[in-house]
């Protein structure tokens, strides 16, 4: 199945536009509906106005498709730049109020775009890769923490006189007895619903984005506010009005929305300041979630990274000339895009579509929206910018990297992002040097002159010796060697003769292996047995010093035991190999981390082969990342079978299903003599009559007397798992005991 989703990539241009347009009309829709909220909310987050954020959104969809490369990355403005160009605009102002300096600003997007433009032709694009992972982690996280310190405020109805983030966030606690219950009702209803809007499991309710249920909260309420005969409310004493201006502020005609920059200041440091912050962020940002796209999407295309750098470039020259934002590739409502099917670059255009549609007829609705509800939209965003889990993740990758990562953010909190990157750059740098335990001009031979070679043989194959210093610093030369490394060949890469490898080396050497398997060519990594890791992570930190020890759960004891009783093999270690899930439906969307306690065994009465591991693996990424755990069992089969796709399905998601899959080809198949089997299970499959003489009577009735497990099969192999958590001991002793009565089943149809 998911081989022919690689083999069946769909077609571009206007070929594409006319075979695929069902699918990307149906996904714009779902990302208009989160670009239009979200839009709204960063242009009020930068203090500028917030129709600049729909005219950003319209000009990435209009233009931003006909001169990039991308083909599910969705273009707009992004959260991650509302620090930087908050702070431009303050800095740039006359007045010290953002909305006047906002002119300025247009001036800086325009030329920061262009300059975007110039690195894009120069094929320079590659420069974002050599930043170090946890520094942009960092500038992220502190953007986030930026955001979240400003806006609880607009949703507490406070306000703060703060110099910097640090002031703000504790005016936060000072002002707790003066919030507005006015406003933190609404603020406060859609920071709830957003926080467990993913956790809640029907798909209608999935289908419309949670920032337009914030909205659909909001807006009745405040029609409520305007009927209360009281305007006024007491809370503990103090008296609360009810406010006169809490609705977003937008013209009444879309012709005055526009604004124009003035150049005025382009001699002044304040503003060059601004260019190189709003050129770096951006770039960074887009490459970032670029390339996170790229590896959601089932059919691994691949993007020009230059080409689309130039394209986000223009736009956003074009954007600042009429009153827009910097352009990005979004990473959220990419994820919408991805999620929702979407086939080629048109779902992009779509949804600048539909929004500039919006604008024109929908602009008294807009006006309706409350500010408290978009306030809520930035809180969540800033949260998940700067979540504990963030912060849990680059701890499990080692404790020097939490410390870059904390350094980064303490110097972007008070000096700025680009100060921060500069500040987390050189921590790097020397923390790299002290774990060498080199002296300062080894290391800068180690880095620079390492005697790293691609060496090739007879056979075509391919080996890379790295050397010395494996590091961001150069990664540059890496990206080289393996640019001319052929489609389809054999490539060893030894790693014994190098000091250190870092994080962001590693992330390389895992990229590529990815995108080369994709090729038919196999990746080997070797000579890091002699190395030690900072931590249990699989691209954690490595030297060469002292050997590391790993320690056993109560768990994985009794997982160890389990395997001995039932003369399984077990395998303890963390393994970043999973390329054989890859080839499955879920798995094309949902980027593969690792996978852990590996069990493996067979079935012989059905000659089938079978492994059991808690996989770890997201949905989305970046900033609209969720991490999940789960214990899956793959199936070698002994015999091609039907592709087919099981799993369980409610009366609210039959009814959806009805409406959604109406427009495309994957239908349920129903039994209409087993209705047990045909409301409890969704039963999907290419060849819907093999897949009917496949699901015998037999099978059925044993289907209908278990559990029901998801069961995805591509033809040679399936895979097997419960619920999105990891299973215990008792649960995996069950799914063994399914599977191997479910293998019987499909290994002897004659017998049902």
């Amino acid at each position: 199945m998911a081989k022919g989703i690689r083999d069946n990539i769909p077609l571009t241009g206007w070929k594409g536009f006319k075979k695929h347009w069902k699918n990307d009309v149906v996904a714009a829709v779902s990302v208009a509906l989160v670009a239009l909220p979200l839009s709204l909310a960063i242009a009020k987050g930068m203090g500028v106005p917030p129709i600049s954020g729909l005219i950003t959104a319209v000009i990435g969809g209009l233009i931003t498709t006909f001169v990039r490369s991308a083909y599910l990355t969705i273009n707009g403005p992004a959260a991650g730049l509302i620090a930087v160009v908050a702070a431009s605009a303050v800095a740039l102002s006359p007045t010290g109020e953002a909305i006047d300096g906002f002119p300025f600003v247009l001036a800086a997007i325009v030329i920061a775009g262009g300059l975007q433009v110039v690195i894009g032709l120069l094929k320079f694009g590659r420069i974002a890769d050599i930043f170090p992972t946890s520094v942009i982690q960092g500038v992220l996280a502190s953007i986030g923490i930026i955001i979240f310190a400003k806006q609880m405020h607009v949703a507490m109805g406070t306000t703060s006189n703060g110099e910097n983030t640090v002031e703000i966030i504790g005016d936060i606690f000072q002002k707790l007895p003066e919030i507005d219950p006015y406003i933190a009702i609404i603020s406060g209803l859609g920071i709830i619903l957003l926080f467990f809007h993913s956790r809640i499991s029907y798909k209608v309710f999935h289908f419309i984005p949670a920032p337009i249920w914030v909205l659909a909260i909001g807006i009745p309420i405040v029609f409520l506010y305007g009927y209360l005969e009281a305007n006024e409310i007491a809370v503990f004493g103090k008296v609360f009005h009810a406010p006169k201006d809490y609705l977003i502020d937008v013209p009444d005609n879309w012709m005055n929305g526009f604004s124009f920059p003035d150049f005025s200041k382009v001699n002044t440091a304040p503003f060059w300041m601004a260019v190189i912050s709003i050129n770096l962020i951006s770039s960074v940002i887009t490459l970032a979630a670029t390339k996170a796209v790229d590896k959601l999407d089932p059919y691994k295309r691949k993007t020009d990274l230059n080409k689309d750098l130039t394209a986000v470039g223009f736009s956003s020259m074009v954007a600042g000339f009429v009153g827009g934002l910097p352009i990005l590739s979004v990473i959220v409502r990419s994820t919408v895009n991805v999620h929702n099917n979407a086939k080629t670059k048109w779902s992009n255009f779509y949804h600048g579509l539909f929004i500039a549609i919006f604008i024109l007829v929908g602009l008294p609705i807009i006006k309706m929206f409350p500010v408290a509800a978009l306030a809520a939209v930035l809180v969540v965003t800033g949260i998940k910018l700067a979540s504990p889990r963030v912060f849990k993740e680059v701890y499990k990758q080692g404790l020097e990297q939490i410390v870059f990562m904390l350094a980064t953010i303490i110097i972007t909190l008070y000096k700025g992002p680009l100060a921060g990157i500069i500040g987390g750059i050189s921590m790097t740098m020397i923390a790299h040097l002290l774990i060498s335990r080199v002296s300062v001009p080894q290391f800068i031979q180690m880095v620079f002159k390492s005697g790293t070679n691609l060496k090739e043989h007879h056979d075509g194959s391919y080996t890379l010796r790295v050397k010395g210093i494996a590091n961001f610093m150069t990664l540059l030369r890496l990206i080289t060697m393996l640019e001319k490394i052929p489609a389809g060949s054999d490539l060893k890469i030894d790693l014994a003769k190098t000091r250190l490898i870092d994080l962001t080396f590693q992330e390389k050497l895992m990229e590529f292996r990815a995108a080369h398997r994709l090729t038919g060519g196999k990746v080997q990594i070797i000579g890091l047995n002699q190395h030690v890791a900072s931590s249990n992570h699989k691209l954690a930190l490595k030297t060469l010093i002292l050997p590391n020890f790993q320690k056993t759960s109560p768990r994985q004891q009794r997982i160890k035991q389990m395997a001995l009783n039932n003369k399984w093999l077990y395998t303890l270690e963390e393994q970043v190999d999973t390329s054989e899930l890859l080839d499955f439906n879920f798995f094309q969307t949902r980027p593969l981390e690792s996978k852990q306690n590996v069990i493996g065994g067979d079935f012989s009465e059905s000659k089938a082969d079978w492994e059991i591991s808690d996989i770890v693996f997201d949905e989305g990424a970046m900033l609209s990342k969720e991490v999940y755990k789960t214990t899956v069992q793959l199936v070698h089969l002994s015999e091609e079978i039907p592709s087919f796709l099981l799993d369980q399905e409610g009366i609210f998601d039959k009814l959806f299903d009805r409406v959604i899959y109406s427009l495309s080809d994957n239908h349920d198949i129903d039994f209409s003599e087993y209705p047990v089997f045909s409301k409890s299970i969704r039963l999907t499959g290419e060849d819907e009559e093999e897949v009917r003489k496949l699901f015998t009577p037999g099978l059925i009735r044993f289907l209908e007397e278990e559990q029901v497990y998801h069961i995805e099969c591509n033809g040679s192999a399936l895979i097997i798992f419960k619920s999105l958590r990891i299973a215990s001991t008792d649960e995996i002793k069950n799914m063994v005991r399914f599977t191997e009565d479910f293998v019987k089943h499909l290994a002897k149809p004659e017998d049902n």
